[in-house]
């Protein structure tokens, strides 16, 4: 009987796990990108709302949160937009090296 010899090729065990801790990174430019334009949106429909149905406005919210927002001009409202989208990067900027940071420090062996 021949003895059928293998080469030497990786564990899939291995490839599955080498996939998992590259794909537990977050993109730092896709995130910034999602929450900037996720909150320039909800910043547009929530002006839309106040412009909709006024006794139940937030644009007091929008005041405090917002430095230079005025209610309402198309001035006030693009400054609006660039601030709710910066706001979204900010949070991009902060949020994903730390949760890349605290990922990869979460794989290394002998910590679970």
């Amino acid at each position: 009987m021949t003895e059928t010899r293998y080469t030497t090729s990786p564990d899939p065990a291995d490839n599955l796990s080498m996939r998992y801790a590259t794909s537990r990174r977050i993109p730092i430019f896709a995130l910034g990108m999602s929450l900037g334009v996720f909150l320039a949106l909800t910043f547009t429909l929530c002006v839309v709302f106040d412009l909709l149905v006024p006794g139940q406005a937030m644009y007091q919210t929008w005041l405090r949160l917002l430095p230079g927002f005025t209610w309402l001009s198309w001035r006030s409202f693009l400054l609006g937009l660039a601030e709710t989208f910066a706001y979204g990067w900010y949070v991009a900027v902060i949020f994903g090296p730390l949760y890349n940071f605290f990922a990869v420090r979460g794989q290394q062996p002998g910590r679970s």
